[in-house]
């Protein structure tokens, strides 16, 4: 079953050929939400760009033109012309506690939208990883086993589909870098479509109740994207 959902997945979203030699995926996305008020950031609006094979995402929502870049489990801010502004090493390992319980700075932020953006824009990519496990949980989910060097929400995630379109409707997870409390309901709200292939252009991000539906306030983050592409 695990096998058959995979491939039904993969298929709804364009098909294997076309995930498998793509090398990027681009889109223009806003975000915004509770999560990013508490930590004294803000949501963002601009160009999100991100590599399949490997976490490397750049990030152009700033309005002064400032670049975030993740590399594997970096992260750094550029100018437009590729100065280094500042960098960090090993990002995860300085989360959640210390200040970080608090408050964010925009290295933090950075390295969140990052890796949180890569995670969703190369799905349906991550069905192909070997160094991912996938578990049927149930006829609609499966179940992932992520590796420790991908950054990434948390270790176990639940992936629902529509049973009819197989396309995404609900991620599950754990938002680590808040804490061991923030157990999301990751809902997908609309796919749209880029010479007929599908993604999902609006998100929405609550806690998950006890049942595993998703809470209806606060929202947490929401995003949407335009002008999506793939190649």
């Amino acid at each position: 079953m695990t096998e058959e959902l995979r491939k039904a997945v993969i298929a709804a979203y364009g098909g294997e050929s076309i995930w498998r030699t793509a090398k990027k995926v681009k889109a223009t996305v806003w975000t915004g939400g509770l999560a990013f008020i508490v930590k004294f950031q803000r949501g963002a609006r601009g160009r999100a760009e991100v590599d399949l094979s490997w976490p490397w995402t750049k990030l152009h929502l700033d309005p002064e033109g400032i670049v975030g870049v993740l590399e594997g489990g970096d992260v750094r801010l550029e100018t437009s012309a590729g100065q280094v502004l500042a960098s960090r090493g090993n990002a995860r390992s300085l989360f959640p506690g210390g200040r970080r319980a608090f408050w964010w700075e925009r290295l933090d932020q950075e390295y969140f939208a990052g890796y949180a953006l890569w995670n969703y824009l190369v799905f349906p990519a991550l069905l192909l990883r070997e160094d991912i496990i996938w578990n049927a949980i149930s006829g609609w989910s499966l179940e992932a086993t992520f590796p420790p060097n991908l950054p990434t929400h948390c270790r176990f995630q639940q992936f629902h589909f529509d049973p009819q379109t197989h396309l995404l409707k609900q991620h599950d997870y754990t938002a680590e870098v808040f804490g061991n409390w923030a157990k999301a309901a990751h809902v997908i709200l609309e796919h749209r479509s880029w010479n007929d292939i599908a993604f999902a252009a609006k998100r929405r991000v609550t806690l998950r109740r006890s049942d595993g539906t998703p809470g209806r306030w606060p929202v947490l983050v929401w995003i949407e994207l335009q002008d999506w592409s793939i190649g």
